[in-house]
Order: structure tokens, then C-alpha cells, then sequence
């Protein structure tokens, strides 16, 4: 294999693994849900990078969110919905960057296997 086929044959793997990956995504954005709203709505209440994240299956940098740092008593409410999601106690520092719960509250959220970068993970 010549340098030229191993560079288009990783774009196009990766570009198919993207693509479906948002394929997932969207069908899962799409789903029903308690609370919904318009497209317009959401960009009304979100910044751009909220946005991304919550409604196109974007990631935040890490070790960029304040919630890293919160270590008070009390409950993660999802931005989005206002719905409570996770008990502050079960919040611990797992060193990745981004805040980590080891479990959420009863029924606050859903799951979906994330089987981008040659690896499975599970999406919340």
C-alpha cells in the first residue's frame, strides 16, 4: 500500500465513522423527551458552544467546565431541561477533565454506545 492509498483509506474510515456517529445522534436528538423546543429556542437559551455540545453531539474542551471544580452539597440540573441529573455526592474526581458521576438519579438520563475511535464507550 503507497502513502496515497493509506491517507485516503484513513479519511474516508474516519469520515464514515463521523458521519455515523452523528447518524446515531441525531436519531437519538430527535427522539421524545419531556421537555422540547424549536431549533430557535435552543439557540436562544444556549451559547454556540452549548449548543454543539447538548444538540449536535459535540464535546467541550476539558478541563474547561467550572463544574470540574464544584464540590458543594446538592443536585447537577441539566441546562437544557431543568430537570435534576445527578446528586452532588456522587460526583468524583476521575482526572479526564470533565466532572464525573459514578451514578445518575433515578431515570435523569439516557445512554447510547459510542462506537467512535476504534473503540466502544457509552454516551450520556
Amino acid at each position: 500500500m503507497n502513502r496515497r492509498h493509506f491517507l485516503t483509506s484513513t479519511f474516508l474510515g474516519a469520515t464514515a465513522i463521523g458521519l455515523g456517529t452523528r447518524g446515531a445522534l441525531a436519531a437519538y436528538v430527535e427522539g421524545d423527551f419531556e421537555i422540547t423546543r424549536s431549533e430557535a429556542e435552543w439557540r436562544a437559551m444556549l451559547s454556540d458552544t452549548e449548543y454543539a455540545v447538548m444538540r449536535e453531539g459535540d464535546t467541550e474542551r476539558a478541563f474547561t467546565s467550572p463544574l470540574n471544580d464544584e464540590t458543594r452539597p446538592g443536585t447537577f440540573i441539566c441546562k437544557g431541561c431543568d430537570q435534576p441529573l445527578y446528586d452532588a455526592a456522587t460526583k468524583f474526581k476521575s482526572g479526564t477533565g470533565w466532572p464525573s458521576f459514578y451514578q445518575p438519579l433515578e431515570d435523569a438520563v439516557e445512554t447510547m454506545p459510542d462506537n467512535s475511535f476504534f473503540m466502544r464507550r457509552t454516551e450520556v
